[in-house]
């Protein structure tokens, strides 16, 4: 008998491992999006839970929505890409005239 452990994952068939390797990334992958949507609604619990103290925080908070909006278009409506990405450049324009 020996002390060293059996690696059981090399003594099974590549179909077998291949099936291993996909449950666990899977696995993983389910695991971090859930920790993304408690993030997700953390942060969005914070920008609802007091109102904007001045036009830069209420920009920050368009700017979440807008981004929201953006991934919710499909990749073929160019026009509103072009004008989320427009908007976002006027809010960052309009910052560097206006600075805190």
């Amino acid at each position: 008998m020996t002390d060293e452990p059996i690696e059981l994952d090399q003594r099974r068939g590549l179909a077998a491992q291949k099936a291993t390797s996909s449950r666990r990334l899977l696995t993983q992958v389910e695991a971090n999006e859930r920790a993304l949507r408690e993030r997700r609604d953390q942060l969005e619990s914070h920008l609802i839970a007091a109102p904007a103290a001045n036009w830069t925080e209420a920009a920050e908070k368009a700017r979440y929505v807008i981004g929201l909006y953006a991934a919710s278009l499909g990749s073929g409506d160019t026009q509103r890409h072009a004008l989320v990405a427009a908007v976002l450049a006027d809010f960052a324009r309009l910052e560097l005239d206006d600075p805190p």
